[in-house]
């Protein structure tokens, strides 16, 4: 399942600002939790990084998750490059990973409540999967159908999860490795060539 992107193909990739569950390291997955504001300092910091892209970003396909989070993230950069806020097309392939029943509780809490399925995931990062949730080789697959669509630069916004799987399926990321893999919020992370870099 390993991809490569076409030859001179960039992704730049912004994962969402934070939000209050980030802040208390509750797992979000796909709940719809909006933005705070350091969270809309975050991607307004993104926005001013891609600058230095003009006037060739303006060109850029720029696509982002269905979440509101990342919705309010893109159209925050966006309006820090001076562009049109609502220039960019969605796709569900790009939203986050779905935690199933980890959804909502917090990281600090999980040991005592899933004893079990903390050791299951750091046994195997990779191929665990939260009770009526998706695992990170779920979440490659739906990525690789939407990376099969990429043939020109783009501005991605989306998850720190998604972010993982792309790597793992772009830069050959080890799969007991990924989940230790940084998520930062303030960030641009530039994807091409078979290498990952920040911006």
């Amino acid at each position: 399942m390993r991809q490569r992107l076409p030859a001179g193909v960039t992704i730049y990739f912004v994962r969402h600002g934070e939000t209050d569950w980030n802040a208390t390291r509750r797992y979000q997955g796909q709940a719809d939790i909006p933005l705070n504001d350091k969270g809309r300092e975050q991607a307004a910091r993104n926005g001013r990084a891609l600058r230095a892209l003009l006037p060739a970003v303006a060109g850029f396909d720029f696509v982002a998750s269905p979440l509101g989070r990342t919705i309010e993230t893109m159209r925050i950069l966006r309006g820090a490059l001076g562009m049109a806020a609502d220039g960019f097309a969605i796709d569900e392939r790009l939203i986050e990973l779905n935690y199933g029943h980890w959804q909502g509780q917090l990281l600090a809490d999980l040991p005592n409540l899933d004893p079990a399925g903390v050791a299951g995931r750091a046994a195997d990062p990779f191929n665990w999967r939260p009770r009526g949730g998706e695992n990170y080789a779920d979440l490659a697959g739906r990525l690789s159908h939407w990376l099969s669509t990429v043939d020109r630069d783009c501005v991605v916004v989306s998850h720190g999860g998604v972010s993982r799987a792309l790597r793992w399926l772009l830069v050959g990321v080890d799969e007991a490795e990924i989940q230790a893999l940084p998520v930062p919020q303030d960030r641009v992370l530039v994807i091409s060539g078979g290498t990952a870099d920040w911006l």
